[in-house]
């Protein structure tokens, strides 16, 4: 997941795709201001990338596994803390919450990969005690 998404963010197409999500999450509002609109891309599409490749080296290393865990848990936590911020995210005309639209449906996916990285982190943990 990480590798798909990070490559998407070195492209201009995916800059202005950012503006919702980046502009309206509590924890990432800051990127546009601090790196600009295609500086806020490529720091998330690294990141990823980074994260990414340390769960990986995780299968190897569980020291890696564990800093990489951490970053996929930051990053969803960060990623899932927009849902209640997003404009129109919850249709009206359905009866609002818990009637999805527009770009909640896709950050609903986020909530599943952030318990998947708490249990990756936990499985890295338990394997590096017991080492």
């Amino acid at each position: 997941m990480f590798l798909f998404f990070s490559y998407q963010k070195w492209f201009p197409y995916e800059f202005e795709r950012r503006e919702p999500f980046i502009s309206n999450g509590p924890l990432i509002w800051c990127f546009y201001p601090v790196f600009g609109h295609a500086g806020a891309s490529y720091f998330l599409g690294t990141s990823e990338l980074t994260f990414g490749t340390l769960l990986l080296a995780g299968f190897w290393d569980k020291r890696l596994g564990i800093l990489g865990a951490l970053g996929s848990t930051g990053t969803f936590i960060a990623t899932v803390t927009i849902i209640p911020f997003m404009p129109e995210g919850w249709d009206v005309s359905a009866g609002g919450f818990p009637a999805m639209t527009g770009n909640v449906p896709f950050l609903m996916k986020d909530v599943v990969l952030l318990a998947v990285s708490f249990y990756l982190l936990r499985q890295d943990v338990v394997r590096l005690i017991r080492q």
